[in-house]
């Protein structure tokens, strides 16, 4: 459901909210597609943007696009160049934020070299002035991001850490213990992109993240059906993240906002009623 925001809330409760409302709801999950900030162009990634609030997103992931993704998938890397080409610029993506951040929580997703050189604490007032409820870091390791975590905390931004399935026990204890917002967890050993089917595993890797966190954990990497994030869901996961799918529908349509409106209310539906 689309909520309009008044007053400026912390980032982290803004989240916790969304998560909490999509149970409250009903939900078997909270839903959170994954948005290339500028892809194909920034008006039309607000329009996207704005049709994944009305289509049922409790959630935004905005991508800022960075020319040497190392997380992303073919699909997700190609729309990332085209933003680029297009002219999407730090500010540019920002500003698109800010529009949906009036309707949803919005979190960013942005490569470290950006942040590094714009300067960590500007990025993180110019996250808060968009109206941006969290910050994701894929090329970030926990080892690192003291400062980064401090800076966050000081603005009341969620700082998303990452967990793989690959990931030691000790390590995933310190990742949970310093989570903000929701944990997200790395369905895979990979990068992002449709997969055929779901790791037969995900179900005791999400609940080897969970004992280790108290905030949400989000799955995403590989979810590109409605029955795959309704099985995410059912494996335990508090959060489902759809990205590739999305973006490919974006990339493919005449009509983006119209493509990917559809497209998302088929994973809420998905998503919709009691665990069984």
């Amino acid at each position: 459901m689309e909520r309009a925001v008044t007053g400026a809330i912390p980032g982290v409760e803004r989240i916790a909210e969304a998560f909490s409302s999509a149970r409250a709801d009903g939900r078997r999950a909270a839903l959170m597609p994954y948005l290339m900030g500028g892809f194909p162009d920034l008006a039309t990634s607000a329009e996207i943007g704005l049709a994944y609030a009305r289509a049922g997103a409790d959630l935004v992931e905005l991508g800022v696009p960075f020319s040497d993704p190392l997380a992303d998938g073919p699909v997700i890397h190609a729309a990332g160049s085209a933003a680029l080409r297009a002219g999407a610029t730090l500010p540019g993506v920002l500003e698109v934020g800010r529009a949906l951040a009036e309707r949803v929580p919005v979190v960013v997703m942005c490569y470290a070299n950006l942040i590094v050189t714009r300067g960590l604490e500007r990025f993180a007032d110019a996250l808060v002035d968009s109206g941006a409820s969290g910050l994701i870091v894929p090329d970030l390791p926990v080892e690192e991001s003291e400062q980064a975590l401090a800076a966050c905390d000081e603005r009341g931004l969620a700082l998303v850490p990452l967990a793989a399935p690959t990931t030691p026990e000790q390590r995933l204890a310190r990742i949970g213990a310093q989570a903000r917002g929701f944990l997200y967890a790395v369905s895979l050993t990979g990068t992002t992109g449709e997969r055929g089917r779901l790791d037969q595993g995900l179900a005791t890797v999400l609940a080897r993240v969970a004992r280790h966190t108290a905030v949400p954990v989000a799955v995403g990497f590989g979810i590109g059906t409605p029955e795959q994030a309704a099985a995410a869901a059912a494996a335990g996961a508090d959060g489902v993240i759809v990205g590739s799918r999305l973006v490919r529908a974006a990339g493919e349509a005449a009509d983006p906002a119209a493509a990917v409106s559809e497209l998302l209310r088929g994973f809420a539906s998905a998503l919709a009623g009691p665990l069984s």
